[in-house]
């Protein structure tokens, strides 16, 4: 019963916090461009992770640091640069949207490539998914959505990674401490990330004030949103399965939806909200046993 309570405020802190990184991926590109934005948000975790958590690198053997590889690659380092490039072209709002495609996505590579069982509810979310998916980004209003629906794929590609991390994750790490798997992690990204942001000519700016601005809003992305944060999340899956871990993409929307429209002036056209419900509705089936 502590498990089950336990999972459900691990899902609601999650989806609250991630849904405040979307405003701060945006408040961050006003200082950076995209890449800058991806190498320093991962740096900021990494910092924070290897301080916090070094002592616990020796309990990873050998033969798990593979699973530890691929998880960083699928989990951070390239949604990282992802979300970021989409970011600087479409709302954060719309961007959460997408993102919550990733129950569906964690559903079709559990099923294809982990041997997960699915039910025919499951299929059926998928589908409905799908076709949300294509209203919000084909019918959006104005210039966020629809001239810049590449950069929406961005989004989409991001969360078929997340739904493959989850599943690498419950199947091949969950022995390990979510401290030990995250600091394994990010120890690895650690340089290709300083490798990026050094050719990006970074430090050529750094001392602007409207990059440093910036750095305050990426480094609570970074500690915060995403090295405490994955902390969180991998103990959540350790908990529960994949998908239910997977869809604390439902309730970023609502949250990235009301700081969008606080803060940042942010609108959504009624075909939008539609096609957001409607991937809301796929999400809920994907995720029924």
């Amino acid at each position: 019963m502590e498990n089950n309570s336990t999972k459900w405020y691990l899902l609601g802190f999650l989806g609250c916090v991630w849904g405040s990184s979307f405003i701060l991926m945006q408040l961050g590109l006003k200082g950076v461009n995209s890449v800058q934005l991806g190498s320093l948000r991962i740096l900021f975790a990494a910092i924070f992770l290897i301080v916090v958590g070094f002592k616990q690198i020796p309990q990873i053997p050998l033969y798990k640091w593979k699973y530890i590889a691929l998880t960083a690659l699928c989990g951070t380092f390239i949604p990282a640069f992802l979300f970021a490039f989409a970011l600087s072209k479409i709302d954060g709002s719309i961007s959460s949207i997408l993102n919550s495609l990733t129950p569906l996505n964690t559903l079709l590579a559990g099923l294809l490539f982990f041997g997960m069982s699915v039910q025919r509810s499951q299929v059926f979310g998928v589908i409905i998914g799908f076709i949300g998916c294509a209203l919000l980004v084909l019918f959006g209003d104005g210039e966020n959505t629809t001239e810049n629906y590449y950069y929406a794929i961005l989004i989409v590609i991001a969360s078929i990674f997340y739904g493959i991390n989850v599943n690498l994750i419950k199947k091949y790490l969950s022995d390990l401490k979510p401290l030990t798997i995250s600091t394994g992690n990010f120890l690895i990204m650690f340089f290709p990330a300083l490798i990026v942001l050094y050719f990006t000519g970074f430090f050529d700016v750094i001392q602007e004030t409207k990059v440093q601005t910036s750095l305050g809003f990426i480094a609570i992305l970074g500690i915060v949103g995403t090295g405490f944060s994955n902390i969180l999340f991998f103990k959540l899956i350790q908990l529960s399965s994949p998908v239910f871990a997977s869809s604390v993409t439902y309730i970023i929307p609502v949250v990235a939806f009301i700081l969008g429209y606080l803060f940042m002036n942010e609108t959504l056209s009624v075909i939008q909200l539609l096609g957001a419900l409607i991937v809301l509705v796929g999400v809920y089936f994907s995720s029924k046993k």
